[in-house]
């Protein structure tokens, strides 16, 4: 099993990362959003653990979406 964390960075509206939580990792608003602070805040934040395959498949949407909105959101995963 994987991890897919959220990483900070200066440029990403707090609001798009909200939305990926909620797009991608069909976290409800409340749960997104401190999911979010917790990125803001300490550098990172937990989106969930999948098997290896889906967490990738997750980390290739979230970048793809991320970049087709012109931000730099990284999301990379760590084995559990």
């Amino acid at each position: 099993m994987y991890t897919v964390v959220l990483l900070n960075d200066d440029y990403t509206p707090m609001e798009f990362v909200v939305l990926v939580l909620e797009k991608f990792f069909s976290k409800g608003r409340e749960q997104a959003t401190q999911i979010m602070l917790k990125v803001h805040h300490e550098g990172r934040g937990v989106c969930g653990v999948y098997p290896r395959d889906i967490a990738r498949t997750k980390i290739d949407q979230v970048s793809r979406f991320a970049r087709q909105n012109q931000h730099p959101l990284q999301c990379i995963m760590e084995e559990a």
